[in-house]
């Protein structure tokens, strides 16, 4: 069982009653799924702890259990893959060519590196041929810093990543393929402004490499697995904690992510979020899976499992997998 930090003085669920704040589920919209553990990286803020030894991953039972559901749902109108690297999983082309054909728009989580592995050298163009939207992550647009954060030796691959991908018409003004980078903050702190950021990636990655992107998602970096552990090693979760809990933003909760998407598991597991799916926070408070429902829409009507990492998500703008909420 995974260990949840413990709880502050003030609870995050304290904390929405003193705002009068009910967070019920809305109409699922997105499903979420993490295909897997297993990544070509080992990044210092990854809350899934991925890494190249990872041996989780979604099986092909499991995928098509998925697509049984999805063909069930046209309320879902994304599918947004997740991981590790989801590229690694041997499933995800299946995976993504079904989605599509049931007219869900697809997200690839995409760490870039992944693209030069063997085995991967035309998955860039498997992913533009299907019209996937592609959400890269880069934590900076210097060096120094993405190293710190992801490895040494990362940089230079990830920009050609994103050369490539522009070659292919990613990002492009009037092109339909939509390419979306994600900042994690290097550290114990809270993003800065999504927009006043997004500025600068443009200006930097355009005058330094001649890169384009459609959007930069400004994502907090949540207390739990890796990056718990660091804090903690540091000496610094509790003050990280009540640095999430001091900026808490009542515009911004309402907006959480949790409310329309559902999360899946590498086995089939069902949560509120990819955060509570590695604290094995279940969906509703009783664990289930795929196999235990017959439709998503019995997934409607469940309560959300709120603890205290939820601060992250409602901190200062908010994050959620679409960057700040407000």
């Amino acid at each position: 069982m995974s260990a949840i930090p413990q709880p502050m003085s003030t609870s995050f669920t304290d904390t929405l009653r003193r705002h009068g704040l009910q967070l019920r589920r809305l109409p699922l919209e997105i499903l979420q799924i993490n295909l897997g553990r297993l990544c070509d990286l080992a990044c210092t803020h990854c809350h899934v702890e991925a890494g190249p030894k990872r041996t989780e991953i979604m099986s092909a039972a499991t995928v098509e259990r998925l697509l049984e559901l999805l063909a069930r749902a046209p309320q879902v109108h994304t599918v947004d893959l997740t991981g590790g690297a989801p590229e690694m999983n041997p499933h995800f082309r299946r995976l993504v060519s079904a989605a599509r054909r049931l007219g869900k728009q697809v997200i690839d989580r995409c760490n870039l590196t992944v693209l030069f592995l063997p085995g991967q050298e035309d998955t860039a163009e498997f992913l533009a041929a299907h019209r996937v939207r592609v959400v890269a992550s880069l934590p900076c647009y210097t060096r120094d810093n993405v190293e710190k954060q992801r490895g040494r030796g990362v940089f230079a691959p990830s920009i050609r990543a994103l050369q490539r991908l522009n070659a292919l018409g990613y990002g492009r003004e009037g092109s339909d393929l939509e390419l979306d980078l994600v900042y994690n903050p290097l550290g114990a702190r809270l993003p800065p402004p999504q927009a006043q950021l997004e500025a600068d990636y443009r200006r930097e990655l355009s005058e330094r490499f001649g890169i384009v992107f459609n959007r930069l998602y400004t994502l907090t970096n949540m207390p739990i697995k890796r990056f718990l552990h660091q804090l903690e090693r540091e000496g610094r979760y509790e003050t990280y904690m009540h640095t999430l809990r001091d900026a808490f933003n009542p515009q911004a909760a309402p907006q959480v992510m949790c409310r329309n998407l559902v999360s899946v598991s590498w086995d089939g597991g069902l949560y509120d979020c990819d955060f509570n799916q590695m604290l094995e926070l279940p969906l509703g408070g009783t664990p289930r899976t795929l196999w235990d429902i017959e439709t998503l829409d019995q997934l409607q009507d469940q309560p959300i499992a709120f603890a205290d990492h939820c601060y992250g998500c409602t901190a200062g703008a908010g994050s959620s997998c679409s960057g700040a909420l407000v």
